[in-house]
């Protein structure tokens, strides 16, 4: 996937000032201006979870800091637009997965979970039952990092969000722009296919 050479690439700190930069002209009732902070707000409520997900894929504070503020460019420079999704959170959420794959995909890495300590948490939470010698076993291996990466995409973000970020599932349904009975079912869904791909038993109850 080659990043397109169209992305903007101004960076996002001030939305509003950015907005009537770049954008159209401000209209006499003062649209434009309403639409950045709009923005604003959005952008401080979701920016810092944003920052901490781009962390576990590219392994990095710079190249997260890279990936959110394209993201945020590319949302400020479209607001209007944005703004008529059926959910904003859930079309912010794409983009940034887009941005992040685009980063991989230009400096041919993988998602970096795996080197990072909130990824031997989600290992603790994931499978964590009675029998902690074949636990033992598996948070030595790689077997588990290999089962999250094949799980289907939104299984896997919300494993990532849900416990290696420890993000309450009423967030993650805001974040990912999904009820909050489609997280749970993801869960349900990830932590059996795990286990039955790791060859364990799976837990018989929730966290």
């Amino acid at each position: 996937m080659q990043v397109d050479p169209e992305r903007p690439v101004v960076r996002v700190s001030q939305g509003a000032r950015d907005l009537e930069d770049h954008g159209p002209a401000v209209s006499p009732d003062g649209t434009i201006h309403r639409l950045a902070l709009t923005f604003d707000a959005f952008d401080a409520r979701h920016h810092t979870l944003w920052l901490r997900y781009a962390h576990t894929q590219v392994g990095g504070r710079d190249a997260a800091e890279t990936v959110v503020e394209a993201t945020c460019a590319r949302l400020l420079e479209h607001w209007p637009h944005v703004l008529t999704q059926e959910s904003v959170a859930r079309y912010a959420w794409a983009l940034l997965k887009e941005e992040v794959a685009w980063w991989l995909d230009d400096h041919d890495r993988e998602p970096a979970l795996v080197d990072t300590a909130a990824f031997h948490a989600a290992v603790r939470k994931l499978l964590d039952h009675e029998k902690r010698d074949q636990f033992d076993v598996l948070q030595r291996e790689i077997g588990l990092y290999r089962a999250i990466s094949r799980l289907p995409e939104r299984q896997y973000d919300v494993v990532v969000l849900r416990y290696a970020l420890q993000v309450p599932d009423e967030e993650v349904a805001e974040y990912m722009g999904i009820e909050v009975a489609t997280v749970r079912s993801h869960v349900r869904h990830a932590r059996r296919r795990l286990a039955r791909d790791l060859d364990v038993r799976a837990p018989e109850r929730e966290e």
